[in-house]
């Protein structure tokens, strides 16, 4: 069977890998153009492509994906299926294209978070459960017929770092399992709208951008706590914080303590305990572990206390 693999990220390399080691034909790789990144803007390669280079896998990085040249280049290769992991929505003449079909890799439960940050957002909600589904792609964005799905847990302290390792890991396990059975046609896809209770809508997981990733102290502390796991390492929840000369300074939170239950407060109030920082939310107060100043590295509170003496949250 003649594949070709669709992916950008570190999340879809592990599929890919998993294809190639079990002796899969991938025809192609297409991947995303190289981008200018870094402080000396050098153009960087996708992770995808790192790999599909040191595996001598041909290799396509097309600007438009309508573009009629890089259609025929499609089709000339003559491919029974398409797999698609963490790429880019793709247009319909070219996910008709294989006999086989498209299928696409989410990491969700889908009609679970529908969007570009399942895991995130899944996290951020502070979900107990989540996973990831294989589907047949159709015209609207994560709605098509679902293959399989498997699921895992989501601990208590967990961060969106730790689980989109295990997706990725679960997700691999699962395309392999997806092209078996559709190269044995044993697949029976189940429409979306079967999973859905009588008046349930999917769950929406759009796009993360800076203001999303912004703390705001008058949450509960629950959601603070669940916002904070889940942007971390990547983007990181942010606020800001004032010294004593009153200047706000952006503020990267990455790891706190359990919230811990509390009446009374003042939302954004900080309290300092020798080596400890607390920040007071609607309902409670957020133990700081780990954070990091703009322009700094991320350090423990113990080091951040030592060059910087916290007076409030601005307002």
């Amino acid at each position: 069977m003649r594949i070709i693999f669709f992916g950008t990220p570190d999340f879809a390399v592990e599929s890919l890998k998993r294809l190639v080691e079990a002796g899969y034909n991938i025809v192609s790789v297409v991947t995303s153009p190289d981008k200018p990144g870094g402080r000396n803007h050098h153009m960087l390669q996708s992770d995808v492509k790192r790999y599909a280079l040191e595996q001598g896998l041909p290799l396509l990085q097309p600007t438009n994906l309508k573009d009629p040249a890089f259609v025929e280049q499609l089709r000339a290769l003559d491919a029974q299926l398409f797999i698609v992991i963490a790429f880019r929505m793709l247009p319909e003449v070219v996910w008709t294209m294989p006999p086989l079909g498209t299928f696409n890799l989410h990491a969700s439960l889908l009609p679970k978070y529908r969007g570009a940050a399942p895991i995130n957002w899944a996290v951020m909600n502070g979900d107990t459960r989540t996973g990831v589904t294989t589907f047949f792609l159709k015209h609207e964005i994560d709605t098509g017929d679902i293959i399989q799905q498997k699921e895992i847990a989501i601990g208590r302290h967990d961060n969106v770092e730790v689980i989109h390792d295990r997706l990725m890991m679960l997700g691999a396990d699962m395309v392999l399992e997806t092209v078996a059975a559709i190269q044995a046609g044993t697949v029976h896809p189940i429409a979306q709208d079967q999973l859905l209770t009588a008046g349930q809508e999917p769950t929406p997981a759009p796009k993360i951008f800076k203001d999303t990733c912004r703390i705001h102290w008058q949450w509960p502390a629950e959601r603070v706590y669940n916002h904070i796991r889940g942007l971390s390492p990547y983007p990181a929840a942010w606020t800001e914080i004032c010294g004593v000369d009153g200047e706000p300074r952006q503020l990267k939170i990455f790891e706190t303590a359990e919230p811990v239950p509390a009446q009374g407060l003042t939302p954004g109030s900080v309290r300092v305990d020798g080596k400890r920082m607390h920040i007071a939310c609607a309902d409670g107060w957020i133990e700081i572990l780990s954070l990091q100043l703009a322009g700094k590295r991320r350090i423990t509170t113990d080091e951040f206390l030592r060059g910087f003496t916290p007076s409030h949250i601005p307002t």
